[in-house]
């Protein structure tokens, strides 16, 4: 008989006791509806589709029948959970709401795609530990997806049990009163917006409106129309260095206000949620420029907290609850219990030892609802950070749980041209997925497995496993490199004296032998999910960069000099070009493209 490790699920269920027997569908080809909910029997129309036909009829025998759905009482299932009992005879459901049958199907399909018609006996009662669940997706560092890409993002995050979705967005959405800032971007359209939210709500995501307002605005504040409005119209020194452009609003010129509430006007009405994230991040001028007197009188900390109360003011007269990035208010922690008790604090942090527990200690003592924001650690790598992005992934469930968090979000950012293809992201959603149901789940190699079953459809095992480890490969290295990877700074930032410090030769040559090994297990893998071409494309694309970052970083240890390099540049040029259409607008390429400067010396 098999076990309950045996039995690769996504996320894993809170309870799984395997019996004895096996459920053969062959002959049993109904599925009993003992429910009057018209949502319910909706969701079972539109959704049911694990090869039965739907009956009510209470005559129809027991040997035709293979499934059997049946709502419960609240009090005995939550909200999303269920219970699913698999019998010689029969599949029982049981669920108490639309959003709980729809979960349980997503778990039976998981376990139908792994065994095919031999499914074993078991019961699985099963229910989330975080309420919220999401993904935060960048689409305006530079790649904007397609909306048929949108589509099957949202397919995947719905079979892992995720229920919120955000695109971050700071100039890609069509306002209709700024077209200088997104005529070349490809933007995401209040049509597309309107679809995608339906989409989303068809399974059970809530799609969040999501536009920075404060910091991180200079796609904006580059262009005459708008540079009034900058903290620092010509740049300044920052605790980040020198920047020679604007980067964010002033907070004391009311104009900046003024400008927010136009841009709310235009995005929010495409969106039914009523939440509504305003980042206001990372906001590294303030005090620097305009706002310096002010600052030196009231504190930093204040000038942000009165300036963030004001767009609190824009969201609320607009019917939303306003979603707000944690980084700068953690830093004025007598300012925390100031906050209004109905926003939502995302604490963020995206290393494996990022201080959730103490910061997430702050906003719950202060009576501040939260959620954890920890990330895929794909941004800045080409292929991830399996180990760091586990690590900081878990930590922010476990203790984001311990501490009251109601959420937790995992960030998919697109510093630097956004290089990383989405298939890299993947096993990052599924962590993200699996700790925020079942804080307890491990998050270990086990998910290299899952994530080929389970997203993949690859019952080889291969595809999983290649992503897990190419994820690793920064591990290599023993130079700590922070919100990024070695291979990543080699050939992105090759002129910067600090990014070969600490590096040896042997390193990068162990490098080369770890993606030989990886690129050679691939062989024989039975990848069948619907953009299984598309991720052919993209994992051999990230080895290829890989590939060179090793041979370049040899030769500049002092090893040999790469071979045809300047033809294996434009080739992996012209390959960039290639997989970034397979899923994304054109709009923002160019600006990837000019991120890329090594060339043939």
């Amino acid at each position: 008989m098999i076990s309950a490790e045996d039995v690769s699920l996504a996320p894993i269920p809170k309870k799984i006791e395997v019996k004895e027997g096996f459920f053969r569908p062959s002959g049993r080809k109904f599925c009993r509806v003992e429910t009057d909910s018209a949502d319910i029997r909706g969701l079972l129309v539109q959704r049911f589709g694990s090869g039965f036909l739907l009956t009510a009829s209470s005559k129809v025998p027991d040997n035709q029948v293979g499934f059997v759905v049946r709502e419960e009482d609240f009090a005995d299932i939550p909200a999303e959970g269920y219970e699913l009992e698999i019998t010689p005879n029969a599949v029982h459901l049981s669920a108490s709401t639309p959003a709980g049958f729809f979960y349980g199907f997503a778990t039976f399909q998981q376990i139908r795609r792994q065994f095919k018609s031999d499914v074993p006996c078991m019961l699985i009662i099963d229910s989330p530990d975080f309420p919220d669940r999401g993904v935060t997706l960048d689409v305006s560092r530079d790649k904007v997806p397609t909306l048929e890409t949108l589509y099957h993002l949202v397919d995947i995050l719905a079979s892992l049990k995720i229920n919120q979705l955000q695109l971050y967005t700071e100039h890609t959405f069509e306002y209709f009163a700024h077209p200088e800032v997104w005529k070349d971007a490809d933007p995401i359209t209040g049509d597309d917006i309107l679809k995608l939210d339906d989409y989303c709500r068809s399974k059970f995501i809530e799609l969040v409106p999501n536009q920075n307002s404060f910091g991180h605005m200079e796609r904006w504040l580059k262009h005459d129309r708008y540079r009034h409005l900058a903290e620092a119209p010509d740049g300044c020194d920052t605790e980040w260095g020198r920047f020679d452009y604007p980067l964010g609003l002033c907070p004391v010129d009311e104009r900046s206000i003024e400008f927010l509430a136009g841009l709310y006007d235009e995005l929010l009405p495409h969106f039914t949620s009523t939440l509504f994230n305003v980042d206001c991040d990372e906001t590294i001028e303030l005090g620097r420029g305009r706002s310096r007197q002010a600052c030196e009188e009231r504190g930093v900390g204040r000038v942000y907290l009165d300036f963030l109360m004001k767009i609190y003011d824009l969201v609320t007269e607009r019917g939303r609850r306003m979603m707000f990035a944690g980084d700068i208010i953690i830093r004025y922690p007598e300012l925390i219990r100031e906050l209004p008790k109905d926003v939502i604090a995302l604490e963020w942090g995206y290393e494996y030892d990022h201080p959730f527990k103490k910061n997430g200690e702050k906003f719950r003592d202060s009576g501040v609802p939260f959620y954890v924001w920890p990330g895929t650690s794909s941004w800045l790598t080409l292929a991830g950070r399996t180990d760091n992005a586990l690590g900081n992934i878990g930590s922010a469930a476990k203790n984001g749980f311990r501490q009251g968090a109601v959420g937790i979000l995992t960030a998919d950012w697109g510093d630097w041209g956004h290089w990383q293809p989405l298939s890299v992201s993947y096993l990052g959603y599924l962590a993200g997925a699996s700790a925020g149901w079942n804080v307890d789940a491990p998050l270990n190699e086990s998910l290299a497995r899952s994530l080929s079953l389970n997203v993949f459809d690859d019952d080889s095992g291969k595809i999983g496993r290649a992503f897990y480890e190419l994820g690793n490969v920064y591990k290599i290295f023993k130079k700590r490199t922070f919100n990024s990877s070695v291979p990543f700074q080699v050939l992105f930032w090759h002129d910067r004296k600090e990014t070969f410090e600490g590096l040896e030769l042997e390193e990068f040559e162990a490098m080369s032998e770890r993606l030989n090994e990886i690129e050679s297990s691939l062989s024989g893998h039975n990848m069948r999910c619907r953009d299984a071409e598309i991720v052919e494309h993209e994992i051999t694309h990230v080895i290829r960069m890989l590939r060179l970052a090793a041979d370049y970083g040899k030769w500049r240890m002092g090893g040999d000099e790469p071979e045809k390099f300047g033809d294996r540049i434009n080739e992996i040029k012209e390959e960039h070009e290639k997989v970034w259409l397979m899923r994304n607008r054109r709009g923002g390429f160019s600006d990837s493209m000019a991120r890329w400067t090594l060339k043939d010396e």
